[in-house]
């Protein structure tokens, strides 16, 4: 597992999780972001199973539709144009992608200037293409181009935690309560959270639910990098061009079955 813990998390009796010791099915949730940071993999990596949060509220200017990448001229945020018109308070389900902007091909172009020359380019890249060469219709769902690529990614790792939907499943509720409902509809006895929940989240609702609420320690170690010095937390693109599929399982704290 990771050597950094992360900091303090001693509130009551919930603390930043020791993989090491978690036992039962570990349930992972978050909204299904465009080409997330290497932390997002590292819960769906150590959970049993991970839920796309797709029934909530669509976040607009979040990083359910951009992330950044490293350029030559310093990190560099990759958009995708989205529907917004008449369309207040749609649901990251329902959000759709504008392909007249031609984003796509931009994305495409801008990965390969950028990283034409990292060491893992050329598996990434082919990795990545079929998803983006596929957004040519005038409209397509965000939601299901993020999962896309985001399974895509996790299966090129090795890692085989099931894949679910909200959406898919009998949930309601806001907040602690959707998540709670959630981890009780798929037999979560952990619960796994990114450490930015801990400003909202009730873990005293998922203990009384037998559910242990636990964080994720996951700390964002240096790797080489193009561009000179490093620039942390961005694009897990930007891991697998630098460090391919050996070097991302091991800051993914998981070990290669190959290579």
């Amino acid at each position: 597992m990771v050597k950094e813990t992360g900091p303090d998390a001693s509130r009551g009796s919930v603390a930043i999780c020791d993989m090491n010791r978690v036992i039962g099915t570990t349930v992972a949730i978050h909204q299904p972001n465009y080409i997330p940071w290497l932390g997002y993999f590292f819960k769906i990596a150590h959970a049993n199973k991970f839920v796309f949060l797709d029934m909530v509220v669509y976040p607009g200017g979040s990083l359910v539709n951009r992330n950044s990448i490293k350029t030559a001229h310093g990190p560099a945020w990759l958009t995708i144009p989205v529907l917004t018109s008449g369309r207040s308070g749609q649901l990251i389900g329902d959000v759709e992608t504008d392909n007249t902007k031609g984003w796509a091909h931009r994305h495409l172009a801008t990965l390969k200037s950028s990283y034409g020359k990292a060491p893992h380019f050329k598996e990434t890249f082919a990795l990545l293409e079929p998803h983006y060469r596929a957004a040519t219709r005038n409209r397509s769902s965000l939601g299901a181009f993020n999962i896309g690529v985001i399974c895509s990614v996790v299966t090129y790792l090795d890692v085989s935690t099931q894949f679910m939907r909200a959406s898919e499943l009998n949930v309601s509720g806001q907040k602690t309560d959707l998540l709670l409902d959630i981890c009780r509809a798929i037999g979560a006895s952990t619960y796994l959270a990114g450490t930015g929940a801990k400003s909202y989240q009730e873990d005293a609702k998922f203990e009384e639910n037998g559910i242990t609420p636990v964080y994720s320690p996951f700390s964002q170690q240096s790797y080489p990098q193009l561009f000179g010095e490093f620039v942390g937390n961005l694009s897990v693109v930007d891991v697998l061009m630098n460090c391919g599929y050996v070097g991302t399982r091991r800051l993914l704290g998981i070990e290669s079955k190959h290579g």
